[in-house]
């Protein structure tokens, strides 16, 4: 993945064949040269016509059974021209599905131009979803920053605050707990889509935890391949905060508090820090709570319901015992 300085990124044709384990039918095109740009595809049907008006070359460009079928039938100078056209646009690759391998011409078309035309056994449809997932998470904006990224009962929780105030502690005895550690010290951010935003750690400090103190541990290693895992939705924000007596804390929960990474919200909790504070328990807890509100019950509005509820029915007893008399 490279980042062009504006915000955009790219990905290696590379590792592109490498994650959906296509056949490269060039295989003395160097592919680790051409970057894919564009999280789009295209299956070029008007093209194979002749017809080039708007076409985006930059995508991905795929054949599945209808185009392959056309192109079988139309493969004459004509036909030839069209694609041969299609390649002196500078397409990334040209990708054929369900194992219908193209014919030597247009193999030697691809060497021709330097572009590689690739092969997979994939149903086109399944295809076409996983080539553009693959192309959403390699290309999605992306930021890193400095926290620990923890699973807690499917719940991705994010821990921040400021340097040795118990993050990686708190991770620590959430993974005796039997959670999994994602990443500690650096988490990296990508957003993907609109509304999901997935958190995962830099390959070099993969699995591993620094306690001061005690130096680094290799989680993976102590506690086994349970205790981690690759990926992970950030749903949740803990802000560990040192404790200030004249500061008001949030006792109830009745309206939710928000951080902000790549222009979406996360909910975020701060939870100040004193002596003889399980942070465990509490982040357990409010994963559990943050699980709770998704399927629809909020419990400061049901003991809001309540405190009402039981007001109003002392003020109508008082109104009818005032009545009596």
């Amino acid at each position: 993945m490279f980042e062009d300085g504006k915000g955009n990124y790219s990905v290696k044709l590379s590792k592109v064949i490498d994650k959906l384990g296509l056949i490269n039918l060039n295989p003395e095109i160097n592919t680790s040269k051409i970057l894919i740009k564009q999280p789009d595809i295209n299956r070029p049907a008007l093209q194979l016509a002749g017809y080039y008006d708007f076409f985006d070359n930059n995508r991905i460009q795929i054949i599945g059974n209808v185009e392959y079928s056309y192109i079988n039938q139309v493969y004459d100078d004509k036909g030839a021209a069209s694609i041969e056209r299609m390649f002196q646009f500078g397409i990334p690759c040209l990708i054929f599905c369900r194992n219908n391998r193209p014919c030597d011409a247009i193999i030697a078309l691809g060497n021709k131009y330097g572009i590689p035309v690739l092969l997979t056994d994939m149903g086109t449809s399944y295809f076409l979803a996983k080539v553009m997932h693959v192309l959403n998470e390699e290309l999605a904006p992306r930021i890193s920053i400095h926290g620990v990224l923890v699973d807690v009962y499917g719940e991705g929780v994010l821990i921040i605050g400021e340097s040795g105030i118990g993050k990686s502690e708190a991770a620590l005895e959430l993974i005796k707990r039997g959670h999994r550690l994602v990443s500690d010290d650096v988490v990296e951010i990508k957003k993907i889509g609109e509304d999901v935003l997935v958190g995962t750690a830099p390959d070099i400090t993969r699995y591993f935890i620094e306690l001061r103190g005690i130096g680094i541990i290799d989680v993976k290693t102590l506690f086994g391949v349970e205790s981690v895992k690759e990926t992970q939705n950030i749903n949740l924000v803990i802000k560990l905060e040192e404790w200030d007596r004249d500061r008001e804390y949030d006792r109830l929960g009745m309206e939710e508090q928000y951080t902000e990474f790549l222009g979406h919200k996360v909910v975020c909790h701060s939870i100040p820090i004193r002596p003889g504070r399980n942070l465990a328990i509490i982040v357990e807890s409010a994963a559990v709570n943050y699980r709770q509100k998704q399927m629809g019950y909020n419990a400061a509005h049901e003991l809001y319901r309540r405190v009402t509820g039981n007001l109003q029915k002392k003020r109508a007893e008082s109104e009818n015992s005032d009545a009596q008399q």
